[in-house]
């Protein structure tokens, strides 16, 4: 939620629509200070009400807590929350005299972010002894509020405060002890104390071991308590190229890690990685699924698309099919591995989708790689993880400073949310890739540009 200061001020925060479809009980997260909800947030929600996307489930569900908060009682007035440390809360009106700013006007177009500023200028009008605080995840009407003389500030809760020291699943320590290492390749594992002495280590934690000239990949396996040796292994034809990959690669293909992340920018090589270790998997699983959200470009549904359905989808599905099609092209034609993944296809043991078509579904016996987190809700990430069901196991690959959708940045997105969150527990593992591994081209790209 927005950062608020113990003190005897107390607050009027007036929320846009956006914040009610990004978390539907975000009224409830203000402490004591009261909130307003201007009537056309309303309006707004009426038309997200049908329809199966999360914006749709949100705007269901603030609705009917709405309904539920205001019994009997008039919403033109002030109404109590829930709980004694709650404010109140009331539905504003966008017109009144008082010589008010009137935002239309003054941007010229009758808009409904303009009617939302007229509600939020109007209560600053009739409460002048309180600060009103307009709290929106819409940059741009954060802007025209503070232009109009109104404070304005994001929606915070469930907010990574610093994403440049989020957690990267792994760490390079040197001048280790040359025996430590000698040990790791004689026994594959040797007890943490020879490493770190007394010292804690993250549960299912990577690191590069370093003495010299000597160096040594390890886990630190939160199933038996050691430190143990990460081979470099092939998945489906696909070598890792670096530590890191080497890494991804053994959380997806351990048993006992069930959610992995991975996080990097593209050509690092993440979904290529999830998908192929996955794969080497195939017997564990009834099914592997690969989706991802669909984020229309310039904010247009699908439907603006020629064609029916599957017309309509196949761009945004083309980059999964891609790396599905480069791990066929390791082998020849005539090879089983080329053409098991094509049978597999046709069977639909391997399921290609966008996201939205798995929703509602249970997830047992499947592997589930989710690609593209970073577009995702913190609520969206909750929602598919307890989908979960016996024998699953679901990755999250993603670039959290590559966000596709208005009301998301790399501080609250769900792949950031998840990977600071879940960290330290014996079901999980993240590994940061960093080295772009496409072509020394885009790695021009990614260095220079």
């Amino acid at each position: 939620m927005v950062k608020i200061r113990k003190d005897k001020e107390k607050k009027i925060f007036v929320l846009d629509t956006s914040v009610i479809l990004f978390e539907h009980n975000s009224i409830l997260n203000f402490d004591e200070h009261d909130i307003g909800i201007p009537i056309t947030v309303l309006e707004e929600l009426d038309n997200f009400k049908k329809g199966n996307d999360t914006k749709n489930f949100e705007a269901r569900e603030f609705i009917r807590l709405i309904d539920k908060l205001a019994k009997d009682q008039m919403l033109h007035k002030w109404n109590p929350l829930n709980g004694k440390t709650k404010g109140n809360f009331k539905v504003l009106m966008d017109t009144g005299s008082n010589g008010t700013l009137d935002a239309n006007k003054v941007f010229n177009e009758h808009k409904a972010d303009h009617r939302i500023l007229n509600s939020a200028l109007l209560l600053q009008k009739e409460e002048k002894d309180r600060k009103v605080i307009l709290v929106s995840k819409d940059i741009n009407l954060r802007l025209k509020a503070k232009s109009l003389g109104l404070v304005a500030e994001d929606y915070t809760t469930g907010k990574v405060q610093n994403v440049s020291s989020l957690y990267t699943g792994k760490t390079i320590i040197d001048n280790v002890d040359p025996n430590v290492i000698d040990l790791l390749y004689e026994k594959g594992y040797c007890p943490p104390e020879d490493l770190l002495g007394e010292a804690s280590l993250t549960k299912n934690h990577y690191y590069i071991l370093r003495s010299g000239k000597k160096s040594v990949l390890a886990f630190f396996n939160s199933a038996n308590g050691m430190v143990e040796q990460v081979e470099k292994r092939s998945v489906y034809g696909i070598k890792p190229r670096n530590a890191e990959q080497a890494f991804a690669i053994h959380a997806v293909t351990k048993p006992e890690i069930k959610l992995v992340t991975m996080q990097g920018v593209a050509g690092t090589g993440k979904t290529l990685i999830a998908l192929a270790a996955a794969l080497e998997q195939k017997r564990d699983f009834k099914q592997i699924y690969l989706a991802r959200p669909i984020v229309p470009l310039s904010n247009k549904d699908i439907g603006y698309l020629p064609g029916d359905i599957k017309s309509k989808l196949n761009p945004y599905m083309e980059p999964l099919w891609d790396n599905l099609k480069f791990i066929q092209n390791q082998y020849s034609e005539n090879d089983k591995e080329y053409s098991k993944i094509t049978e597999m296809v046709n069977n639909e043991k391997l399921v290609i989708t966008p996201l939205a078509y798995i929703r509602g579904r249970s997830l047992s016996n499947i592997c589930f790689i989710v690609d593209e987190a970073q577009n995702l809700t913190p609520h969206e990430v909750k929602t598919i993880i307890t989908r979960a069901g016996e024998n699953t196991k679901i990755i999250f690959t993603g670039d959290i400073f590559q966000i596709d959708t208005p009301y998301l940045d790399s501080q609250s997105n769900g792949l950031s949310y998840l990977i600071d969150r879940i960290k330290d527990h014996e079901l999980y593992a993240h590994i940061t890739l960093e080295k772009g591994e496409r072509s020394e081209l885009a790695n021009l790209a990614n260095d220079l540009l």
